[in-house]
């Protein structure tokens, strides 16, 4: 969907724009917190497809996070990177794409929607940095379009983040580091009357390797009420995450090549930004004869203040390129399904109230208006699914899908200022065959859709020059076909193998001087998936995970057919070692392919190596010192690519160059928690 080239653009460019895993009978969620010997549920006879699975809290926790969104690397095949130091909204890559912040990766924290449409920045901003990994207990997965519980975002993969509602024991922790690591964490969950009160708080604060910096200050919270259990229950949770940081976005590699600047310096000092998430949701389930019925409802106050400057001085030589994008944003939403026999049915309603705009400025003084924006989008959609054993090798799920989305655009300037909505029908359909010898067979097809920022189907003036302008289409589809085998055939090994393709009618582009999307070329993915978990013996896991892809724009172009930033290849592996008497560790190899930087493969990204990995020892039952270190190997690589034009000051024209991110130098981390 995207091809994430920094391209130049007239400013009408600019303006463009998961319930239950498995489709069992019983109630599958929400579930209690559970100790499990293995930390990869199996998916034999419950999973729909190849590529859907369950990690547990135990994989979670043997993890080693740099920041709280590369928890969701648990998940086979994704890459989670950064391209602007801490703060902002992570990258993420998978299946053959450039997600950008998080568009077609349709990402939820108990039930509540991260992706965030039409925002100031990038189509799906998706901002985990107010995730907390030690109350996450588990990870649910699924990927292409097959499901018909899965809406907007979710073409190329759904993950689904479960919070606990009662901790084993209280958690207390401090840890200290290098470049300026510092993080405290309290939680617990006591009884509170006939349910359980779970509360915790983090403080955090990171600088990174930066010559200037990063001073990522972060506080968050978590209060939750929950009563009952996995049949019958109610739930009540209120979040708040503040933040505040100095961002290190990317360099010109011709700059760090003559010594002009260092891998860690930064272009303009002033860049970084302001944000703040408040939300209050609440969930509701109950199990009777007439089937089992699942209530959640959410409502989330974001709010971004984002100042970046990628181009440096190549549009204004005096005064700079930094521009300001505020997002401010109040989401509410609501998703009730019930299901009785093999029959599921379900309806879900989003709408968000959004201020947004686009500002030049200089050290973060606004300068000059381009546009301002109050966007209200409204969705409501409506699902069936029925999940048929035909015979004891033999089981299907179909499903059918209907999404309405309605936009109403308030714009500065009156021309743009409008209404438009649109209708998208999406049937999805799985054929399973086994188990037989612990082995099942998939075979998947579907359609979804990825929707397009609302101003771009409002657009008619491009507000600089005034030229007129074409809207783009408000949904997008994508039509998706999957074969694949899961067996544990061998005792302890879990493995999955697929091959997929993806189309979508049109292709995203990120436009990097304005950070912002814009509808393109249509485009194909195909690729294979290799996926295996082993667990040999009581103290020893093995994750081993291998995915390749193939990407191409579908029309013929003479500037050729590859897809920018598209990934063709990541491989991971991931040991963990416990109950080796007090001592415990785990290590994370993780290989991020080459990418081609554009459409005639002309340029290519470099491919990135990193190794973290952890020690720990057990001073006692409830007391444990754990040792983390990152990119051991101290690589010398980019945490992203991409291949535009900018200007340095002092250069008298316009240089078309790699600019990347550093990968973070080699780090250690001290944690020392306890139980209570």
């Amino acid at each position: 969907m995207h091809d994430y080239r920094l391209v130049r653009r007239p400013l009408s460019a600019l303006l463009l724009g998961a319930s239950a895993l498995v489709h069992a009978d019983e109630a599958a969620e929400p579930v209690p917190q559970v100790v499990v010997a293995a930390s990869r549920l199996s998916q034999l006879g419950v999973a729909d497809s190849a590529n859907a699975g369950v990690v547990t809290q135990q994989q979670l926790a043997a993890r080693s996070v740099y920041r709280p969104g590369e928890l969701l690397e648990a998940t086979p095949g994704l890459i989670v990177s950064q391209h602007s130091g801490e703060g902002k909204a992570n990258q993420f890559y998978l299946r053959g794409f450039n997600l950008d912040h998080g568009t077609d990766l349709r990402t939820t924290v108990d039930g509540m929607l991260v992706n965030q449409r039409s925002h100031a920045h990038g189509q799906g901003w998706t901002d985990l940095n107010f995730l907390i990994p030690e109350l996450a207990n588990r990870l649910e997965y699924r990927k292409g379009p097959y499901y018909a519980d899965e809406g907007d975002f979710a073409a190329a993969g759904a993950l689904a983040v479960r919070y606990a509602d009662t901790l084993p024991e209280g958690i207390t922790s401090v840890g200290l580091g290098q470049n300026g690591y510092r993080r405290a964490l309290l939680a617990d969950s006591p009884k509170a009357g006939q349910g359980n009160l779970l509360y915790a708080i983090e403080a955090f604060h990171n600088d990174g390797p930066f010559t200037r910096g990063d001073d990522f200050n972060k506080l968050n919270g978590v209060l939750r009420f929950s009563q009952g259990d996995a049949a019958n229950g109610v739930n009540l949770t209120a979040m708040a995450y503040r933040a505040a940081w100095r961002a290190s976005d990317q360099i010109p590699r011709r700059a760090v090549d003559d010594g002009r600047l260092g891998r860690f310096d930064t272009v303009d000092a002033s860049d970084g930004g302001v944000a703040r998430r408040y939300s209050l949701s609440g969930g509701w389930h109950a199990a009777s004869d007439a089937g089992v019925t699942k209530v959640n409802a959410s409502v989330v106050a974001n709010r971004l203040a984002l100042y970046s400057n990628f181009t440096y001085f190549l549009d204004d030589p005096v005064n700079g390129d930094q521009f300001s994008q505020p997002d401010r944003r109040v989401t509410s939403a609501v998703n009730a399904e019930h299901r009785w026999g093999s029959h599921r049915i379900g309806v879900q309603f989003q709408n968000d109230n959004i201020h947004n705009g686009l500002y030049d400025t200089v050290a973060r003084r606004r300068r000059a208006t381009t546009r301002e924006d109050h966007i209200v989008e409204t969705s409501a959609a409506a699902f069936y699914d029925n999940s048929t054993r035909w015979t004891p090798m033999l089981r299907t799920v179909a499903g059918m899908r209907v999404d309405h989305v309605r936009f109403d655009v308030d714009s500065i300037l009156p021309e743009n200022s409008g209404r438009a909505s649109a209708d998208r029908a999406s049937p999805t359909l799985s054929l399973i065959v086994g188990p037989w010898n612990q082995t099942e067979l998939y075979l998947n097809a579907g359609t979804g859709f990825h929707s397009n920022d609302a101003r771009g189907a409002t657009i008619r003036t491009d507000p600089k020059s005034g030229a007129p302008v074409e809207r783009v289409t408000p949904l997008v589809r994508a039509t998706g076909v999957e074969i694949g085998v899961r067996t544990e055939a061998l005792a302890g090994l879990q493995s999955s193998l697929s091959l997929y393709q993806l189309d979508f009618d049109s292709e995203l582009v990120f436009v990097g001087d304005a950070g912002t999307t814009e509808a393109g070329r249509p485009s194909r993915r195909s690729g294979v998936e290799f996926s295996n978990y082993y667990k040999p013996n009581a103290f020893m896991t093995l994750d081993a995970d291998v995915a390749f892809a193939r990407a191409r724009f579908r029309d013929a172009d003479a500037g050729g057919r590859r897809i920018p930033g598209a990934v063709e290849g990541v491989a991971s592996l991931a040991l963990a070692l416990d109950n080796l008497g007090p001592w415990f560790g785990a290590a994370q190899l993780r290989y991020f392919g080459p990418r081609p930087l554009i459409e005639d493969n002309g340029v290519r990204s470099r491919s990135t190596t990193t190794l973290n990995g952890r020690i720990g020892y057990k001073l006692g039952r409830r007391l444990k010192l754990e040792l983390e270190g990152f990119n051991l190997a101290n690589r010398r690589s980019s945490a992203i690519d991409y291949f535009y034009e900018s200007r340095l000051q002092g250069e008298g024209e316009a240089v078309e160059d790699i600019h990347f991110h550093p990968t973070e130098s080699r780090s250690f981390r001290l944690t020392l928690s306890s139980a209570f």
